[in-house]
């Protein structure tokens, strides 16, 4: 049964300023999510968010407070080895926040994985890969220390994908400023870019020509996610790859785009999707579809980040790789040990569940109060 439900806010600093077209993070606020069953075990999942409200309609505030007073008693003494019978109750009576059921589910999850002794992957069907290769965010907005960070990361083995936040400039500043990074990486690393919405169409099309003539591998959500046409006309349009970010909540968001050919890669990711299941769901419908896939961030700590390559190594195809970096970009970690990156990739856990253990001292210390 489940016996016991505590979200947790944890402000983290940020190695340095995270620019993006919404917001500059300097401090990232994880929400951690404990669930004690009867049983003994414990699990745990998290619905971390980007720039709080500046990126989606959840914030950590809103997501404990909701866990808190609707969730959390709504569960409460359920068996929490039914994971999905508790989810469709979840799922059935609150409506919208989808960073909070992600966190429920990944800690029920973790929880069952480790009454069974298994790895979390294998709840979800089995993993075909024990790594999951790991992109880089450039988002210092500066085009030495960028070109600088990188090289530093190609040197350490742990990065050979970038990817550069842009949108927040002028449209031919920031596109200046990708291809020199560009030139300056050559052939050694492969350079993308994400647009967070911040372009209209008119600009996407200048931008993304330029982009693309200058050897750029893959284009971000380069406009407003309701404005789907422009989407469709600009993957009809250009051949590198355009990627659908923020236009995916989840299975139907995934199907709709897929049916009119919206998108040429999709970044799942766990949160933004609901949870793990529907995450799955929103893959399998880009593989029906021939679309890619792209393991997404939501610069989550060690445990979201642990769930998300979970799910990840379950994937037959994932040709545009993973940006799982988020606990590379604070100041402290939660874990009792971190996650292993190495040779340009993450090491997926093995041990039961999610395979990883919360410091529970450190996180008495870093709580919110």
């Amino acid at each position: 049964m489940i016996r016991e439900i505590e979200t947790t806010l944890v402000d983290v600093p940020t190695i340095r300023p995270h620019k993006l077209s919404v917001a500059t993070m300097n401090t990232q606020t994880l929400v951690l999510v404990r669930v004690r069953c009867d049983d003994g075990i414990e699990g745990w999942g998290e619905a971390t968010t980007i720039g709080g409200l500046n990126y989606g309609e959840e914030s950590p505030e809103s997501i404990k407070a909701n866990i808190d007073a609707h969730i959390a008693p709504l569960i409460m003494n359920m068996d929490a080895s039914k994971v999905a019978l508790v989810m469709k109750k979840l799922r059935k009576t609150i409506q919208g926040n989808r960073f909070a059921k992600c966190a429920i589910e990944t800690a029920l999850l973790d929880a069952q994985g480790q009454r069974l002794g298994v790895p979390l992957s294998e709840l979800l069907g089995g993993r075909v890969r024990d790594s999951v290769p790991v992109a880089w965010t450039l988002a210092s907005g500066d085009t030495a220390k960028d070109i600088a960070e990188a090289e530093a990361m190609l040197e350490k083995r742990r990065h050979r994908i970038f990817k550069l936040k842009i949108g927040a400039r002028a449209l031919q500043e920031d596109v200046d400023h990708v291809l020199a990074i560009k030139r300056a990486l050559g052939d050694r690393a492969s350079v993308r870019v994400d647009v967070n919405q911040a372009w209209n169409e008119l600009d996407a099309v200048r931008g993304i020509a330029q982009l693309e003539a200058g050897g750029i591998d893959l284009v971000e959500q380069p406009v407003r996610a309701e404005n789907r046409a422009a989407m469709r006309r600009l993957a009809a349009r250009f051949d590198v790859a355009l990627m659908a970010d923020e236009a995916l909540h989840g299975p139907l968001d995934a199907f709709d785009i897929a049916r009119n050919h919206g998108a040429d890669v999709f970044a799942v990711k766990i949160a933004q999707s609901g949870g793990l299941f529907p995450a799955k769901e929103v893959a399998t419908v880009a593989q029906l579809a021939g679309i890619g896939l792209y393991g997404g961030t939501m610069l989550e700590g060690g445990i979201g980040t642990a769930a998300t390559a979970h799910l990840c190594a379950t994937f037959t195809d994932l040709s545009w790789d993973t940006e799982l970096f988020g606990p590379l970009l604070l100041t402290e970690e939660v874990l009792e040990e971190p996650l292993v990156y190495a040779d340009f990739a993450l090491q997926v856990p093995s041990k039961p569940g999610l395979g990883v253990r919360v410091d529970a001292a450190r996180l008495r210390r870093m709580r919110r109060r």
